[in-house]
């Protein structure tokens, strides 16, 4: 915290610094002998009738009474602990949206709306990358109207760890009571060492993994998020080029999405009778060598907060975290 020559703390944020990073420190409520002082990193999305609210990098928006402030200051975004390859979260989340395509939408200024009859939130979502171009209550209320015209609830995807204005966006819906139904992480990292990833006692199995342009009906059945296989079917196909891994008839999952030279990840699914057996990291080192092949050289995918297994099967690879992005659930 900040803290002058004469060793007392001080307050050096003002409203004027609304929208950026900050790290301030208050008292604990209550009044406790001796005090409790609490630490709180984010962006100051907020400072309103003496409350601040700061946004802090999983989502979740902190109020503080400006009486309990004893320290605060503006501080540089957390430095890149990111290998692999650089990337803007634009740049990501355009990429990532090509991989998990609608099958309709609908632009709103800079804000994209899509639907896909509910399968999958990515696809059943607000990908908000600018401005509405009208103000903020209407263009929810409008989102509201676009998706109950669909029998679907509205969902708005907005990131943290990337853009204040990102940030801004995530504290006006929980403020406005919009509900953070799921959190995940965006991941990077260089592609070769996914398709190196196998030791030599996995290579039999990475070269057992039959790689297809379509998913087949035991893909389908471990994927299990499936309730209408032709859609299913119509929507996992949908990207630049995309690669279906399985082994063992279906005992071992992945999809792959090679986009210029970003191949996405998703759906790396392991029957739980055989997991810890490398057979995630198989499927997912040939569905790399595959997508190296095509030109591709750097890797994204997205690992859900609650996920410690797939975290650390990412972690082992080379991935670290970009962004975090949010479903946030409209009230309607």
């Amino acid at each position: 915290m900040e803290i002058t020559a004469g060793g007392l703390l001080e307050i050096r944020i003002t409203k004027a610094d609304v929208g950026k990073r900050v790290s301030v420190r208050r008292v604990e409520e209550g009044g406790r002998v001796p005090p409790v002082f609490m630490d709180t990193v984010g962006v100051l999305t907020s400072w309103n009738e003496g409350v601040l609210t700061i946004t802090r990098k999983d989502g979740v928006s902190v109020r503080i009474a400006e009486s309990l402030l004893v320290a605060g200051k503006t501080v540089p975004p957390a430095p890149a602990r990111r290998r692999g390859p650089a990337a803007s979260f634009e740049e990501l989340a355009r990429i990532t949206a090509r991989a998990w395509q609608p099958l309709e939408s609908q632009a709103l200024g800079g804000w994209t709306l899509r639907a896909a009859d509910g399968f999958t939130r990515r696809a059943n979502s607000v990908l908000p990358l600018g401005d509405p171009g009208i103000p903020l209550d209407a263009a929810l209320a409008r989102v509201g109207d676009w998706y109950a015209e669909r029998g679907l609830p509205a969902y708005v995807q907005a990131a943290t760890g990337a853009a204040g204005t990102q940030e801004l966006l995530c504290a006006e819906l929980e403020r406005r009571g919009w509900v953070n139904e799921v959190s995940a992480e965006v991941r990077i990292g260089a592609l070769a060492p996914v398709g190196e990833a196998a030791d030599e006692a996995d290579e039999a199995a990475v070269s057992a993994v039959a790689l297809t342009r379509a998913p087949d009906e035991d893909w389908l059945a471990r994927y299990g998020k499936v309730r209408d296989p032709e859609l299913a079917r119509r929507m996992l196909v949908e990207g630049p080029s995309v690669w279906f891994a399985s082994l063992d008839g279906g005992r071992a999952i992945g999809r792959c999405v090679v986009d210029g030279r970003w191949a996405g990840f998703a759906a790396v699914t392991v029957d739980p009778a055989f997991r810890r057996r490398g057979l995630a990291t198989a499927v997912m080192t040939a569905l790399a060598r595959r997508a190296l092949e095509e030109g591709a050289s750097a890797a994204w995918l997205q690992v859900e907060t609650g996920n410690p297994g797939a975290r650390a099967l990412y972690d082992g690879m080379g991935f670290a975290t970009h962004h975090a992005y949010h479903h946030f659930r409209g009230v309607r």
